[in-house]
């Protein structure tokens, strides 16, 4: 679940279609590689689509017609070359509803970093709550020389606020390298005018007000433009926190809101192989997937910090890939820190909580929104992160958690209660024996 937000958005057509409602399609782990799952394959009748891990070369993607899907489960769940075999499901994203905040209306162009951004988006009551800013000022931090990988729907690369920190990603939805743009998604034939670019043409559009329950994709889902914007709202809240932070754009969500467990498998081990420091993962899996455990490890032992969305079902559950092991879960605190309704909690899955109500960011075609839901906590701490590991002295993702750890005390059901900036660098600069 990227999110069930309160987007204000342009409704327009998008331009995907789902095409794979008549297949069967499995993530299978094979020894002996390809050569291998290509051999069974022959023999079973599926069809070999392409690699999942990238290097390493075990993990696949196959798919059949529905009609021998039967016949293809079981005929490589009776292989011994088969070490593992899951369906390739879909996930789905979520956020949550409220009243837009005054921040949102608040369009006097201040200098952020060298770009020219909304009052509304640095003067805002989240920010303001994590002491990011008493971070980058008292420390001289500004997340140099780190990248975050944001696993979503894509960015407008065209966004002024986001266009000099934004390095080639991966659009995996289309199998295309580069810009991973989301604005990709919609047919722009009815593109607003966009001569004052910020958000006077927000104005007459559409509320979309999405209900707050979590919708897992196998039940049905929303609109076909139900979450476009999402993955540049992301990216906007992780360069408020970390602003000379790259970040890699890798599409693994189209505009619906929905990612096949593929493709977050082959963004996971596409952001290891392309030196992401972070890994910013703003969604819930429709279940448990033993591969993206795998491919979580296997980033976590490459010294890459992963960070996701506890969800917003608005109960004490393990959702994934939050609930990891080697993933710093986060949930969503109202700007008065208490648990905000919608969000999941408990221990097993959350680390720690982060301001995820009326959060003011980067929306596509130089505008900015606000969003509600655990999608929004996220990235503030995907942003933390980034601003320790420009501290200098390598940070493995056991010490990131350990640092991050030095949060304000909540309810137990918080983890370790609501993130504060300041207070993770700190802690970080004290451990390398920095003062």
């Amino acid at each position: 679940m990227i999110r069930r937000l309160l987007l204000i958005v342009l409704l327009i057509s998008t331009v995907w279609v789902s095409s794979a409602r008549a297949t069967t399609r499995l993530i299978v782990r094979v020894n002996g590689g390809l050569p291998v799952i290509q051999s069974l394959c022959l023999t079973l009748g599926c069809t070999v689509q392409y690699n999942l891990d990238g290097t390493l070369g075990q993990v696949f993607l196959v798919t059949s017609s529905d009609l021998l899907g039967p016949s293809v489960n079981q005929g490589l769940s009776a292989s011994t070359d088969v070490a593992d075999l899951e369906p390739d499901l879909l996930a789905q994203s979520a956020d949550s509803t409220y009243t837009i905040p005054p921040a949102l209306s608040d369009t006097t162009p201040v200098n952020y970093f060298g770009s020219a951004v909304a009052d509304g988006y640095v003067n805002q009551r989240p920010y303001q709550i994590v002491r990011a800013a008493s971070a980058q000022t008292t420390f001289a931090l500004n997340g140099t020389g780190t990248a975050v990988a944001v696993i979503d729907t894509g960015i407008d690369p065209n966004h002024p606020v986001l266009q000099s920190v934004l390095v080639p990603g991966y659009d995996f939805t289309r199998n295309q390298a580069g810009e991973a743009d989301e604005t990709q998604d919609l047919n722009l034939s009815s593109q607003p005018d966009m001569s004052n670019p910020q958000l006077s043409w927000l104005s007459s559009t559409l509320v979309a007000n999405l209900s707050q329950s979590t919708v897992a994709v196998v039940d049905g889902g929303g609109s076909q433009t139900s979450d476009f914007g999402h993955g540049t709202m992301v990216a906007g809240v992780i360069h408020l926190v970390a602003p000379e932070a790259k970040i890699m754009p890798l599409k693994a969500f189209r505009a619906d809101g929905t990612g096949y467990t593929s493709d977050i498998l082959r963004a996971l081990y596409w952001a290891v192989r392309n030196n992401a420091n972070v890994v910013n993962m703003s969604f819930n899996l429709a279940a448990y997937s033993p591969e993206v455990k795998n491919a979580v490890d296997y980033a976590a032992n490459n010294g890459v910090i992963c960070v996701a969305a506890a969800g917003n079902k608005g109960q004490q559950i393990l959702v994934y890939p939050a609930a990891l092991s080697n993933v710093i879960g986060v949930a969503s605190t109202t700007n008065t820190d208490q648990r905000s309704s919608f969000s999941n909690y408990g221990q097993g899955l959350v680390w720690v909580a982060a301001p995820g109500e009326g959060v003011v960011t980067t929306y596509p075609f130089g505008t900015y929104a606000a969003g509600w839901g655990t999608s929004f906590s996220t990235p503030f701490v995907s942003g933390t992160a980034a601003l320790m590991l420009s501290v200098g002295p390598p940070c493995l993702p056991s010490q990131a958690r350990q640092a991050i750890a030095n949060a304000q005390p909540l309810t137990s059901d918080l983890g370790n209660g609501r993130l504060d900036t300041y207070l993770a660098v700190q802690s970080w600069r004290a451990a390398v024996g920095m003062q």
